[in-house]
C-alpha cells in the first residue's frame, strides 16, 4: 500500500475502494448545483480534492464504466495523468457524447482514480533498429478490422 496525501475541500467524503480488490476509486463532483453538459459537448467538473502524490508515480483520471456505457459519458483525455509534482485541484474533463443532456449533480461519481507506478525511460538514439521484430512498421488495423 502506497501513502498519498490528500487535502479534501470538497463536501465529499474521500475516495475509497468499493471492493478489496478494485483498482480504482470513485471521485465526485464538487460543486454547488447542478451542471448540464449537453449532448455532444464537455465540461470541466472540479472534485475539491489536492493530491501529493509520491515521487516515480502518477494518478490516472478513468472514465466509469456505468456512465460510458448507460450515459454515453467518459473523461475526454482518458487516461488523464496527474503527475507527481502537480499539486492543484484533481478536475476531470466530461465528455458527453450520449443522445441527450448529461446532468451532474452535486457529490455524483464523475470518474475514478488509479495510483500508478511511472518508470522512466533512457532514450538511446539510434539510426536503425536491429532486432527483428514480427509487426514492424504494421500499425493501424494491422491485424485486421474484425
Amino acid at each position: 500500500m502506497i501513502k498519498v496525501k490528500v487535502i479534501n475541500k470538497s463536501k465529499n467524503e474521500l475516495p475509497t475502494y468499493k471492493y478489496p480488490y478494485d483498482s480504482g476509486m470513485d471521485v465526485r463532483a464538487d460543486v454547488s448545483e447542478p451542471i448540464v453538459i449537453p449532448a455532444g459537448q464537455r465540461k470541466i467538473i472540479p472534485t475539491g480534492l489536492y493530491f501529493q502524490i509520491p515521487k516515480g508515480y502518477e494518478i490516472q483520471i478513468r472514465p466509469r464504466s456505468g456512465l460510458a456505457a448507460k450515459k454515453g459519458v467518459f473523461v475526454l483525455n482518458t487516461p488523464a495523468t496527474i503527475d507527481c509534482g502537480y499539486t492543484g485541484e484533481l478536475l476531470v474533463i466530461l465528455m458527453n457524447l450520449g443522445p441527450t443532456d448529461f446532468i451532474v449533480e452535486p457529490g455524483d461519481r464523475i470518474a475514478q482514480i488509479v495510483l500508478q507506478e511511472v518508470p522512466h525511460m533512457d532514450l538511446e538514439e539510434v539510426q536503425e533498429f536491429t532486432e527483428d521484430v514480427e509487426r514492424g512498421e504494421n500499425g493501424l488495423g494491422s491485424t485486421g478490422i474484425k
